[in-house]
This record gives C-alpha cells, sequence and structure tokens, in this order.
C-alpha cells in the first residue's frame, strides 16, 4: 500500500537535494551574493516542489484512469460473454496447478459473484487491483512535500547564517548517501552502494553546475 506514497517521497527528496545544491553550487561559483543564493534556492524549492507535485499527481491519475478504463472493458466482457470468460477463469487456475474438476468448480464460484470475478480477471490479466490504486492527491502531495524538504537542507546553512557553500554542499552530500541508501532499502539492492552511487551522480551535477557557474562568472566579471 505505501508503493502511493513512499517511492515519489523518497525520489522527491533527492531529487530536490540535487536541484538545490547544484543551483547554489553553479551560485557559489559564479560568486554572486548570499542573498541572491538564498532568494534563487527559495525560488527553486517552490517551483521545483509544485512541478513534481503536479507531476506525480498527473502521472497517477493517467495510470488510475488507464486501469479504469481497462476494468471497464472487462466488466462488458464479463456481461456479453459469462461462459467464455469463467473459462478462462478455469484455464488461469489450472495454470496454478489445479487439476480440471477443481479449477472448474473455482471458477464457478468466483463466478457467482460478478465484483469478485472482475477483481480476480484484472488481477490475473492487467496485474493490477481495481479496488486498491494508489491515491493522486496522496502521491502528488508526497512529491511536493518531500522534493521542498530535499530542496530546504542545502539552504539550511544560509538561512542559519551560515553563508559557507562547503558548509552547505556537506550537508547535502550527507543527506544524499543517506537518501541513496534509503532508495537502496526499497529497491533491494546493496544499501551502501546505492548510497554511494547516489552520493556520485549527485556530486557530479553539483561540480558541473559550479564549473558552469565559474565560467560564466569569471567571464562576466573579466
Amino acid at each position: 500500500m505505501s508503493g502511493g506514497w513512499l517511492r515519489p517521497t523518497v525520489f522527491g527528496a533527492v531529487d530536490g537535494l540535487v536541484t538545490n545544491a547544484s543551483l547554489i553550487a553553479g551560485l557559489g561559483g559564479g560568486g554572486v551574493s548570499e542573498h541572491a543564493i538564498v532568494l534563487a534556492g527559495v525560488a527553486a524549492l517552490v517551483a521545483g516542489a509544485f512541478s513534481m507535485g503536479t507531476g506525480e499527481y498527473i502521472s497517477v491519475t493517467n495510470q488510475n484512469e488507464l486501469v479504469h478504463a481497462e476494468v471497464a472493458v472487462e466488466a462488458a466482457m464479463h456481461a456479453r460473454f459469462p461462459a467464455a470468460e469463467q473459462a478462462e477463469l478455469a484455464d488461469t487456475f489450472r495454470g496454478y496447478g489445479a487439476d480440471p474438476e477443481t479449477a472448474a468448480r473455482m471458477a464457478a464460484a468466483v463466478s457467482r459473484d460478478p465484483d469478485t470475478a472482475l477483481r480476480v480477471h484484472t488481477r490475473e490479466e492487467l496485474g493490477v487491483d481495481p479496488f486498491e490504486l494508489p491515491s493522486a492527491v496522496l502521491a502528488g502531495v508526497s512529491s511536493l512535500v518531500a522534493f521542498s524538504l530535499g530542496a530546504l537542507v542545502p539552504l539550511l546553512p544560509y538561512l542559519a547564517g551560515l553563508p559557507a557553500l562547503a558548509a552547505a554542499l556537506g550537508i547535502a552530500a550527507v543527506a544524499l548517501g543517506a537518501g541513496g541508501m534509503v532508495v537502496g532499502r526499497l529497491t533491494g539492492r546493496p544499501i551502501l552502494r546505492s548510497g554511494l552511487r547516489q552520493l556520485a551522480l549527485g556530486a557530479i551535477a553539483v561540480a558541473v553546475t559550479f564549473a558552469v557557474g565559474s565560467l560564466i562568472g569569471g567571464g562576466h566579471h573579466g
């Protein structure tokens, strides 16, 4: 059940972290004022959070609508060809190792209740349960909040009156490693390797934006 909010929450937080750590590195490399860094960081937090939230909401909504459309087709098939659908169910149960007689009895029992029959069919054929779809609102809000929290991390030293790029990137690095480890835990991959990989990918993004900021800032000053 946590699939509706846990995945977008973790990925949203990591996204926010990488986005704002890179942005702050780019601006820091360009030599802009602390005030400009905070302003740009907060603007990126708000814009990114709403972008992530609405994107996740639309994605889950579209997914759910697609499932509902497929379930409607399946329901129409049940209404028009009940015998054929029951035979299909019996085939499914035989595929699980039931003998023909038991499979036929199970299919008949399931088919007595149209809702149950529809649920079993969609689960077998579409791989989804139409009665347990993720909430688009929950997924969207989770993404929005998570991105905001992730994006806030590199801004913390500036907001706390310690406007040091090294401090911002240090905090971001620790949080990125931790985020990568959580992703590893969720996906069943080696936790330490996932943390280090996330840290390395974030470091590349930060290094590139810092380099671009330095080049543009240097050129501007020159």
